[in-house]
C-alpha cells in the first residue's frame, strides 16, 4: 500500500512539474514574440529619394523574419516625449538633423542622452551646418563628433570600406573590405575620430572615378559611446544599390538588432 501512495506521490510531482515548465515556456515564447518597434524618419523624393524607397521596401521585407515592426514619419511634427516612448530604436534614414521643431530636439536629445532606446542614422543626418534657413544644430554635431559638412563627391564614386573594428556587433559577419557603390562620400571641417568610436573607414584611393575632393583619414562608420543610447551613424546612404551589396545589408540588420537588444 505504501509503494502504491509513494508511486501516486511521485506522479503527482513530476505532472505539477511539467504543468509548470510548460507555462514557463509558453510565456517566454510570447515574450520572443513580441516584436520591437522602429521609428524611421524618411524624407522622400530628391536625390536620396531611391536609396530611401529602396530602404522601406527593405525594411518591410526583413520585418517579420526579424520580429520588429516600424512606423515612418517624414517630419518631426509628432515627435515629443510620449511620442518616442512607443518605439526600442529611430532610424534616421537620410533624414537631415535640421527642420526639426523644438519638441521633436529637446526629446530626442533626451532619448539619446537617458538611454530610452537605439539610434541608427544614415548619410543626411550628418548634413550638419546652416541649412535651408535653419541654423546649426550643436548638440547633433557633438553627438556626431563635434563635426560641421564640409563638402562631397558629388559625381559619386565607388569605395572601399576597410573595417576597423571587427569586434563590435555591427560588424559581425562582415567581410574586412568590400565595396560601396555610388556613393556621395562626405568630408567634414574635422575628423570625428577623436570623439567617436570608429568601426569603419574609406580608403580614398579606391575612389572609382577618382576625386580631389578627400579628407585623409576619412571614418564612414562609427559609435558615440559617450551617449547612453546605442547609437551608429553611417556615412554612406545616397544609391539604392546598396540594398543589393550584402555587407551593407549585414550591417543595417546587425545595427537593428544591436541598437534593439
Amino acid at each position: 500500500m505504501k509503494q502504491i501512495q509513494l508511486i501516486v506521490c511521485s506522479l503527482a510531482i513530476i505532472l505539477f512539474c511539467s504543468c509548470n515548465t510548460k507555462t514557463k515556456t509558453d510565456t517566454e515564447e510570447t515574450v520572443e514574440k513580441t516584436p520591437v518597434k522602429l521609428l524611421v524618419l524618411t524624407e522622400r523624393g530628391g536625390q536620396h529619394g531611391g536609396f530611401t524607397d529602396a530602404g522601406i521596401k527593405w525594411l518591410g521585407e526583413q520585418s517579420q523574419a526579424m520580429n520588429f515592426e516600424f512606423t515612418e514619419v517624414n517630419n518631426t511634427e509628432k515627435i515629443n516625449d510620449e511620442f518616442l516612448s512607443q518605439f526600442n530604436a529611430i532610424i534616421q534614414l537620410d533624414y537631415p538633423p535640421y527642420t526639426w521643431t523644438e519638441d521633436a530636439e529637446r526629446a530626442f536629445i533626451k532619448y539619446i542622452e537617458d538611454g530610452l532606446g537605439g539610434w541608427i542614422g544614415f548619410h543626411h543626418a550628418t548634413l550638419l551646418g546652416e541649412f535651408d534657413g535653419y541654423p546649426m544644430w550643436q548638440w547633433f554635431s557633438d553627438f556626431m563628433g563635434r563635426i560641421r559638412f564640409q563638402n562631397y563627391i558629388a559625381p559619386l564614386a565607388n569605395g572601399t570600406v576597410l573595417v576597423e573594428d571587427k569586434t563590435h556587433p555591427v560588424m559581425q559577419g562582415v567581410s574586412e573590405s568590400f565595396i560601396i557603390p555610388d556613393d556621395e562620400w562626405y568630408t567634414f571641417d574635422k575628423n570625428p575620430r577623436p570623439n567617436v568610436h570608429v568601426l569603419a573607414s574609406v580608403d580614398e584611393s579606391t575612389y572609382t572615378p577618382d576625386s580631389d575632393i578627400k579628407m585623409g583619414d576619412h571614418p564612414v562608420v562609427w559609435v558615440n559611446p559617450h551617449k547612453k543610447a546605442k547609437n551608429v551613424y553611417f556615412l554612406i546612404g545616397h544609391s539604392n544599390k546598396l540594398y543589393e551589396t550584402e555587407d551593407f545589408t549585414k550591417m543595417f540588420s546587425n545595427a537593428i538588432r544591436w541598437a534593439t537588444e
